[in-house]
């Protein structure tokens, strides 16, 4: 009798269990999916069956954001204006890539003794006047030599080179060095070049007239001593000028 009662609900149990199963099946909870999901994968999670529920997205502010601020982009490219650039690594005091618009080229009223053609840098306005004559010069904006490393007199262009390399002075090296800055023996010319485009070499001198790849630095007093540029002023300047010309640091 107990073996009968046994194989009885044996037999229920093996009808039920499928109708069971179906039951916890037929009702599936909402699938949730982001909005930029495909169409195919919709269809993998059961066809039109499953209704998607997509929630809207609210915008949020920059303060919401926290660390997943937006991204800026560059205005050639049609996003925001990018901010001015800022050196934060640690340890390395802060540069930003602000320039002053006085140090723009341009053309000013200036009264000198010396003779149309000539370049004449005046070191404490942190300015360079090529000489035009008739009372007038074009202004360019400069860098010029840090404290103790400050000179004034006159010497003429001897070279002029576009793209030029880079051979620190061992002097140079070894200043350097002991500040932890380990300068190359030699630097090929190009845009990483901190000569820059262009550079004007000042008689026997180891002084330069030459472009920069750091604008932010002119109208400040940041060389070992040479007359520093903007790229695109250096060039200006470059083709206006020969082998020969007289310049006067003041």
């Amino acid at each position: 009798m107990r073996k009968c009662i046994l194989a009885a609900a044996g037999m229920i149990g093996m009808i039920s269990s499928p109708v069971l199963a179906n039951d916890r099946y037929q009702s599936r909870p909402p699938v949730v999916v982001s909005s930029d999901l495909t169409a195919p994968w919709v269809t993998q999670l059961g066809g039109a069956r499953v209704q998607p529920v997509v929630y809207p997205v609210r915008p949020m502010t920059p303060q919401q954001r926290g660390l997943f601020a937006p991204r800026v982009i560059h205005p050639l490219f049609g996003g925001a204006p990018l901010q001015p650039v800022v050196n934060v690594r640690p340890g390395i005091p802060a540069i930003h890539s602000t320039f002053d618009p006085q140090y723009l080229p341009q053309i000013v009223e200036y009264q000198t003794k010396e003779r149309p053609g000539t370049i004449i840098i005046d070191t404490n306005n942190r300015f360079l006047y090529l000489v035009m004559g008739g009372g007038k010069a074009r202004r360019y904006g400069v860098g010029v030599g840090k404290p103790g490393f400050e000179w004034a007199g006159a010497h003429t262009i001897t070279r002029k080179q576009e793209w030029p390399d880079w051979t620190p002075p061992s002097e140079m090296i070894d200043r350097e060095s002991v500040k932890g800055h380990y300068l190359p023996a030699h630097m090929e010319g190009g845009v990483g070049n901190p000569l820059g485009a262009r550079a004007m070499y000042l008689g026997s001198t180891l002084y330069r007239i030459h472009g920069t790849n750091a604008p932010w630095t002119i109208g400040s007093a940041v060389s070992s001593g040479c007359i520093r540029l903007r790229n695109e002023d250096v060039s200006d300047l470059y083709d206006r000028v020969k082998v020969g010309t007289r310049v006067v640091v003041m």
